[in-house]
């Protein structure tokens, strides 16, 4: 069954539409502590959430773990919950990565529709089919792909974000800009995300999922063309790893920002990248991101998280490089001194 996208001029309405369309004997909505207070009072009115049973989990991708997910399970079970229920996923990444794990899971599955309400979760976390938790220390480590039946994207959420969670989300669309089109990236280069027009970011939004939306569509598992989607990802969930031991951990997009330097250098390095787009990319990261500091010390443990990544084949590394805007090099691998040189090239542009 094709998972259907929906922008949305009127969140309410389109949310009890998308309900109905849902075989449902009980419907359950979970959110987190900020979504609960900010977000569910625009969906609450809504046709099928106003008898549904609210699940809250704690805010923060260091909650997407194992103790929420059991939380969520026991909730849905005590609730009533049949194969017959509806699951609502109203907040940011970990809210439906979280959600729609625990709703592919329950009973052996149940139906479930994202209203993502952050711009990352919007172009990123709840289009295509990925859900899951973090383990062992690790980002999405366990999960399984499974298709939300409906989601709803309305940038009126966005009006409540704050600018590090604007521009998280504004990385993946970097991401798909890089891996589309010149036109694309350029209009992406020249937008100032801390003071968007929304009109105007909801429609780069809907071109950002379509971009996301017509890979799934033709790689639906990532054994191949998917793995466009991976660019800046196998050193930004390093980066991101490593950051989970501090006490400032990064959030995923300027992780994945970070790691796009990195994986901006070798593709020029490697596959030829032309440099002034890369400077002109990298200078804009640099901007909006600023730095996350890291030294050679670091470096062992960076190399040992990216043989972690679940692109990896056999203990190498997998990279997606770029050779040009919308040329895309999938199953790259780089020696260790070049990893050693991205990472020197990160450093010094900080």
């Amino acid at each position: 069954m094709s998972q259907k996208i929906v922008i949305s001029e009127c969140i309410e309405q389109e949310t009890g539409k998308a309900v109905s369309r849902c075989e449902h004997d009980k419907t359950f909505v979970i959110t987190d502590e900020t979504t609960r207070e900010h977000c569910l009072p625009l969906i609450a009115n809504a046709e099928g959430i106003k008898e549904a049973e609210v699940i809250s989990i704690k805010p923060s991708d260091l909650n997407k773990n194992l103790d929420a997910l059991a939380y969520v399970w026991k909730r849905l079970s005590d609730g009533g919950a049949t194969r017959h229920s509806c699951v609502v996923n109203l907040g940011g990444g970990m809210v439906t990565d979280l959600g729609g794990f625990a709703a592919s899971t329950f009973k052996r599955g149940v139906n479930f529709i994202n209203i993502p309400t952050t711009l990352l979760a919007m172009v990123d976390a709840s289009v295509g089919g990925k859900t899951g938790i973090n383990f062992n220390g690790l980002k999405n480590e366990i999960g399984v792909f499974n298709d939300a039946r409906t989601v709803i994207i309305d940038t009126d959420f966005l009006k409540t974000l704050d600018n590090g969670n604007m521009c998280s989300g504004y990385a993946e669309m970097i991401k798909h800009g890089l891996i589309s089109n010149e036109a694309t990236w350029s209009e992406l280069m020249a937008l100032d995300i801390l003071q968007p027009d929304y009109r105007k970011l909801q429609r780069m939004v809907a071109d950002s999922i379509s971009v996301k939306e017509n890979i799934v569509r033709q790689d639906p598992y990532e054994t191949g063309l998917r793995k466009a989607l991976n660019f800046g990802h196998t050193m930004g969930h390093a980066f991101e790893s490593f950051s989970m031991h501090t006490d400032k951990p990064l959030l995923h997009g300027y992780a994945v920002a970070f790691g796009m330097v990195c994986e901006l250098y070798l593709s020029c390095v490697k596959v030829g990248f032309p440099t002034a787009k890369m400077r002109q990319t990298v200078n804009y990261i640099k901007e909006a991101y600023g730095s996350f500091n890291i030294t050679c010390k670091d470096y062992p443990t960076l190399l040992e998280l990216m043989k972690h990544d679940k692109k990896n084949t056999a203990g190498t590394i997998n990279f997606t490089l770029l050779a040009d805007i919308g040329d895309i090099r999938i199953n790259q691998t780089a020696t260790k001194e070049e990893l050693l040189e991205a990472l020197d090239f990160f450093r010094e542009g900080n």
